[in-house]
């Protein structure tokens, strides 16, 4: 098993628990909000607005992985909570606060509680490439169709 080192922020609730994965099958990790000591009641995010949502803790990735944040599908189904740049990528090299963009896409206010699941993480392996400029390309099956060019929508 992988491991993911952690700190917590100055301003972190200490008595929330570290990520964890509610199953042992579950991919990803669930992350809390961990708002700030004059923020604990939490925060309510009106419907079409985001917000960062701190959760209190910086990691230490191992060189060659990412972490992906991903929303929470029972938060996206019921209430229309999601991510707008799911997956959020949080790079091997960054040791700064791990916040989440959370935004509501749905049609009531929703709030966030200090200490509720927000989104997971998933630790994935990067592989990196090299780019090399030619000047044609072999052909595939799909060649150049865009949008929508392989079936409805």
């Amino acid at each position: 098993m992988l491991t993911i080192r952690c700190t917590r922020t100055p301003e972190a609730d200490p008595d929330l628990p570290l990520p964890s994965y509610e199953t042992s099958g579950a991919a990803g990790a669930d992350l809390r909000a961990n708002f700030p000591p004059d923020q604990r009641q939490g925060a309510t995010l009106a419907p079409g607005t985001r917000m960062l949502v701190p959760t209190g803790l910086r990691l230490e990735i191992p060189d060659g992985y990412e972490v992906q944040i991903r929303p929470r599908s029972g938060l996206a189904l019921k209430h229309g909570i999601t991510l707008p740049n799911s997956p959020g990528t949080i790079d091997s090299d960054y040791r700064g606060p791990l916040g989440v963009i959370v935004m509501n896409a749905g049609a009531e206010p929703f709030h966030i509680a200090h200490g509720d699941r927000i989104a997971q993480m998933v630790v994935a392996p990067v592989l990196r490439a090299a780019f090399d400029l030619v000047e044609a390309l072999e052909d595939s099956a799909r060649g150049q169709g865009g949008f929508g060019s392989t079936g409805r929508g």
